[in-house]
C-alpha cells in the first residue's frame, strides 16, 4: 500500500476508528449539500428526531434544477419548485448556511466551494454528486456520497469508506497552443480507460500539473472519477495558497499562518511510494473531442475515429453501441462534424479562466445561424467578475445567450435540454447517452476553446486556428 502521500495523511488524521466490516470511519471536516440528494436525508433526521451534528460544517447550495433564463421564483417547473422550496425549508429548520442568492454567491457546488474559500488543503469533504472530486485541486479529499451518506454525514459528521490505493499520474513536459485541461484529462482517460481508477485515488503531478492554475487543476480533478477514481488531488502549493489568500472563508492573521505550516505538511513526501504510477507526455496531447458514450472515448482533433477491428477486444462491444448511437462512422475524421448546440458550462468548465478562453476565441466572431450556443458561469460570482471585464458583451455580440448560474445543460435537470437527435458541443464532463436531456441526443465532449470554435463554424475544427 501507498505510504507518505497526501492521502495517507489525510485519511489518518480524520480516521475515527476502523469498523467491523474493515471499511475506516471517517470525519468529515465539510460537508456540501444541494437540492437534488438531499431531501431524503433531512427526512430521514425528520423521522429519527436527530439534529444535524455540526450545522456549521455543513453549506448549502441550489444548482442542478435552477432555470438558467430566468430564476425568477417561483421556478416555472412545478417539481423543481418544490425541490427549492424543500431545501429553504431544510436549511432554516437545521440552521445550515444556505448560498441561495446572488449576493451570497448561489452557484454550483463545485464552483462555489473553492472560490469561498471553503474548500481548503488536507480537508475531508463530502458531497452527494459525484464529481466532488473536484475540490481535491486544493489538496483536499472529496468523496462522492449518495443520499443514504448525506443523512449519515448529517447525522454523525462522519462517513464509511473503504481505503484506496494511490496512483501517481504524472503529465510531463510541456502544453502546447491551444491544449487546456480540460485535454488533459481526456487524454489521460483515453489513455487509461474508464475504469483504471477503481479502487484509487489519483495524484495528479508533473511539470505540467505544476504550471497549472487552481481552475485547471479543479478541471483535472473534476473528471477523476470518469476514469474510475473516486478521488482526485493535487499536492497543494504556492499556487494553492495564492488562490486562497483572502477568500470569504479563508483563514486569515496567526490562522492563515498556521494553516499554511498544516498544508505544507500534508504535501507527499519526495520518498512517498505509490500503489502505482502512470506517465503521461504532455507535449503529444492536442486538443480532443469525445466521439462516443463514454468520456474515454475520445480522440485528437487531427485524428480519424478507431476502427472497431482494431480496438482491443474489451472495447468493442461498446464502440458497435457508440457507432450505432452517435450515428458515426469508423475511421472518418472528427473534424468537419456538424454540431447543433454549443454549451459553455457545467462545474467542468464554468469558472473565470473558462470564460476568458472562449471569449477570446469568439471575439469579433459570430455564431453559425445553424448553432443554439449556450454560455452559463458557474456562480453569481463568476457572473459578476465576467460581466466586470465585459466577456457577457462578447458572448452577446457574438449572438450567444448569457444565462444565469446553474448546472444548466451539462445533465438537463432543468429547462436547458437537447431536443431530437441534436450534436452538441460541450465542456461538461459525461456524453452518456441521454445525458443532455434528449434520449438521442448526442454530446461532443471538448474544452473551452474547441466548443467556441466549433459554434463559429457549425462544425468540429481545431481550434489553435482561433488562438494566439
Amino acid at each position: 500500500m501507498s505510504s507518505g502521500t497526501l492521502y495517507d495523511k489525510v485519511w489518518e488524521a480524520h480516521r475515527v476508528t476502523t469498523l467491523p466490516n474493515g471499511q475506516d470511519q471517517l470525519f468529515v471536516g465539510l460537508h456540501l449539500v444541494h437540492e437534488v440528494t438531499s431531501p431524503q436525508a433531512f427526512a430521514a433526521l425528520r423521522e429519527l428526531g436527530k439534529p444535524v451534528a455540526y450545522p456549521q460544517r455543513t453549506i448549502a447550495t441550489m444548482d442542478h434544477i435552477v432555470p438558467t433564463a430566468s430564476q425568477s421564483r417561483p421556478f416555472p417547473d412545478p417539481q423543481a419548485e418544490a425541490m427549492a422550496q424543500a431545501l429553504e425549508k431544510n436549511t432554516a429548520d437545521f440552521g445550515i448556511q444556505f448560498l441561495n442568492s446572488p449576493q451570497s454567491n448561489q452557484g454550483i457546488v463545485h464552483v462555489v466551494g473553492p472560490e469561498m474559500g471553503l474548500t481548503q488543503p488536507g480537508m475531508t469533504i463530502a458531497c452527494g454528486d459525484s464529481h466532488t472530486s473536484t475540490h481535491g485541486a486544493l489538496g483536499a479529499l472529496a468523496f462522492g456520497i449518495g443520499s443514504t451518506e448525506v443523512h449519515h454525514v448529517l447525522q454523525t459528521q462522519t462517513l464509511a469508506a473503504n481505503r484506496l490505493k494511490v496512483k501517481r499520474i504524472v503529465i510531463s513536459g510541456q502544453l502546447s497552443r491551444g491544449v487546456y485541461p480540460k485535454d488533459v484529462i481526456l487524454r489521460i482517460i483515453q489513455q487509461l480507460g474508464v475504469a483504471a481508477g477503481l479502487g484509487y485515488a489519483y495524484e495528479y503531478a508533473g511539470p505540467v500539473v505544476e504550471e497549472m492554475g487552481i481552475e485547471g487543476r479543479l478541471t483535472l480533478c473534476n473528471m477523476s472519477i470518469e476514469g474510475g477514481a473516486r478521488i482526485g488531488y493535487v499536492n497543494p502549493d504556492d499556487v494553492t495558497l495564492h488562490y486562497l489568500k483572502g477568500r470569504p472563508f479563508s483563514p486569515t492573521g496567526e490562522a492563515w499562518d498556521r494553516a499554511v505550516l498544516y498544508w505544507q505538511a500534508i504535501r507527499s513526501d519526495a520518498n512517498a511510494t505509490y500503489d502505482a504510477t502512470v506517465d503521461v507526455a504532455g507535449g503529444e496531447i492536442e486538443p480532443m473531442v469525445t466521439w462516443g458514450i463514454t468520456p474515454a472515448q475520445s480522440v485528437g482533433v487531427t485524428q480519424h475515429l478507431p476502427l472497431i477491428a482494431e480496438l482491443p477486444d474489451t472495447q468493442q462491444l461498446v464502440a458497435k453501441d457508440a457507432y450505432g448511437y452517435m450515428n458515426f462512422k469508423e475511421g472518418s475524421p472528427i473534424l468537419g462534424t456538424k454540431i447543433d448546440v454549443a454549451f459553455i458550462g457545467s462545474c467542468t468548465n464554468s469558472r473565470l479562466s473558462d470564460l476568458e478562453i472562449a471569449a477570446s476565441v469568439l471575439r469579433h466572431q459570430r455564431v453559425h445561424p445553424s448553432v443554439r450556443a449556450m454560455v452559463v458561469p458557474g456562480s453569481h460570482w463568476v457572473k459578476a467578475q465576467a460581466e466586470a471585464a465585459g466577456l457577457h458583451e462578447v458572448f452577446l455580440a457574438a449572438g450567444a445567450e448569457w444565462r444565469e448560474p446553474g448546472c444548466s445543460m451539462c445533465l438537463a435537470m432543468n429547462p436547458d435540454r437537447l431536443v431530437g437527435n441534436e450534436v452538441c458541443a460541450s465542456t461538461s464532463n459525461r456524453n452518456f447517452m441521454g445525458r443532455q436531456g434528449s434520449p438521442t441526443g448526442r454530446t461532443l465532449l471538448m474544452s473551452p476553446a474547441m466548443v467556441a470554435a466549433a459554434a463559429i463554424t457549425g462544425r468540429v475544427v481545431d481550434c489553435r486556428e482561433y488562438v494566439s
